[in-house]
């Protein structure tokens, strides 16, 4: 039906750009080896992506305003097909970082216009049914990524876990420039681009600080200029925005005890409950031998039970005050990630099974209220500020979590071989074990010494995804407590008070599921 191609449109696009959040996970160990690429490379691939998507939601949103979110969607379309195909054909992993950054950049342009798109071209009726199939798709988009990646990279190469978004892009294209009905515009807002200047650069430098720290430790000159630099870029950041008129984030929400409570519930969901997930897939296949498609398939469990969790959630929580199941599911995540912390060098995936239907309760209770959630903390003129904040912080707690457990577990699993004594270099064998590279590292010990390698780098990665769960556990009960205590139900709105338009209410970048 005609009426539908606007729908389609967003919703291919939408599905691609949350795929390539999580469909590269299984397809890293596959990615090193072919374009012998280091550890901290490794995690830029992930990482570069989501960083740049979580800077530029909100000044992309504001753009939309401006110049029409039709407009600005479909030249995000473009430019996140074209860098999909400059992804596919990466000679190096620096190419491939470069190329993964102006993804996310179409990424963000794409996710920001999403809810405006769907709120002009639908009204009624057609309107719940738009959104309610929007949300469906941002959670079978989480689902997929991993069993996508892992038959892409099993049964053609990981370089079509890039390609494959050229036809899907493309249709999307198509539909969209024939049937999205064109977004009116704004002329009463301007671009905070001092803000987004000073966001990027303060949430970058400390994500090249977390990388830098595996590297070379927390005490080095150059990990403490770059944390320092963040600080100073954090703190422009701050200065500029209580000067704007039109601010990126409006510093004055975060002086209400919820909607700070909130945003930082939002980055620890998503840095407690995701970024490990990278490094279980890299472990199932250097220490257990898994194909990726097996790989990808043990991150089911998890990914099964939020999707269902969060359809529940939707039609049962409605009306259950919001520091409850957002509380409540960051505590669920926090005792998964404990009950994952009985690995040891002879465990199957198995041993993570509970963790994972806990920690995935946890995600999908939790999930669809954190943006209504921080919508309704704040006054209605900056509705679609605060739900725009949401989803920024989300993604940034993934960025600020792939380096951070990165560098846990690699400092864990470098302390257990330097112990064994059967390495001469522990610490550059860390990495390319951490990596997914376990096969280079033993192929280097002597024979004779190789199997007693082999069961201490099984027990080292255990180890370190051990101290990973542990320190996500505490973490996500921690961010749950401050949610339960401080996250207070909206007061009611006075009678006679005009209601909040609906386009208004909707956040640029709200995640309805999953």
């Amino acid at each position: 039906m005609r009426k539908w191609q606007p729908l389609l449109a967003v919703c291919l696009g939408t599905f691609m750009l949350l795929v390539d959040v999580t469909i590269v996970s299984v397809a890293l160990p596959r990615m090193t080896d072919s374009l012998e690429a280091s550890f901290s490379a490794l995690q830029w691939v992930v990482d570069v992506y989501v960083l740049v998507l979580a800077a530029l939601l909100m000044v992309l949103g504001s753009l939309s305003d401006l110049a029409g979110a039709r407009r600005v969607y479909l030249i995000g379309l473009t430019v996140f097909a074209c860098a999909s195909l400059a992804c596919g054909l990466a000679g190096s992993s620096e190419v491939l970082i470069a190329a993964r950054g102006v993804q996310g950049l179409g990424a963000a342009a794409m996710f920001a216009t999403n809810t405006a798109l769907l709120a002009s071209n639908y009204q009624g009726r057609d309107r719940g049914v738009a959104f309610g199939m929007w949300g469906a798709v941002n959670g079978a988009a989480a689902a997929a990524g991993p069993i996508l990646g892992g038959l892409l990279t099993e049964h053609l190469n990981w370089r079509w876990i890039f390609l494959v978004n050229l036809p899907v892009a493309v249709v999307a294209l198509y539909v969209g420039a024939r049937y999205l009905a064109k977004s009116p515009t704004r002329r009463d807002r301007r671009l905070d681009l001092p803000g987004t200047v000073g966001f990027t650069l303060a949430a970058t430098l400390v994500v090249f600080a977390l990388i830098h720290a595996g590297e070379e430790g927390w005490g080095a000159d150059s990990t403490l200029a770059l944390l320092g630099g963040s600080a100073l870029a954090l703190l422009a950041f701050v200065l500029v925005e209580r000067r704007r008129r039109d601010p990126m984030l409006d510093l004055g929400l975060m002086r209400t005890p919820s909607f700070a409570a909130l945003m930082g519930g939002a980055v620890v969901f998503s840095a407690a409950a995701f970024a490990n997930l990278v490094f279980v897939s890299v472990w199932a296949q250097s220490v257990l031998g898994f194909g990726p498609v097996k790989a990808g398939l043990i991150l089911m469990p998890f990914s099964a039970m939020s999707f269902v969790a969060a359809g529940l959630a939707g039609r049962f929580l409605a009306a259950v005050p919001p520091q409850y199941p957002i509380g409540g599911g960051l505590l669920l995540i926090g005792v998964g990630s404990f009950l994952e912390m009985s690995l040891t060098g002879s465990s199957g995936w198995t041993a993570l099974l509970a963790g994972f239907l806990v920690a995935g309760v946890g995600v999908g209770i939790a999930s669809p209220i954190l943006a209504s959630a921080a919508l309704a903390a704040a006054p209605a003129d900056r509705a679609g500020m605060a739900g725009g904040a949401a989803n920024t912080f989300r993604q940034l707690g993934f960025a600020l979590g792939i380096p951070a457990v990165g560098t846990l577990l690699s400092g864990v699993v470098a302390s257990e071989l330097r112990d064994s004594g059967l390495f001469t270099d522990p610490g550059e064998a860390a990495e390319l074990v951490t990596g997914g590279r376990s096969e280079a590292v033993l192929a280097a010990v002597p024979e004779g010494a190789r199997q007693a390698a082999g069961r201490t780098v099984e027990n080292a990665y255990a180890a370190g995804l051990d101290q990973v769960f542990l320190a996500g556990g505490v973490v996500a009960v921690v961010a749950g407590a401050m949610v339960l205590l401080l996250v207070r139900p909206s007061a009611p709105q006075p009678e006679g008070a005009s209601p909040r338009p609906a386009e208004d209410a909707l956040p640029k970048g709200h995640v309805a599921a999953g």
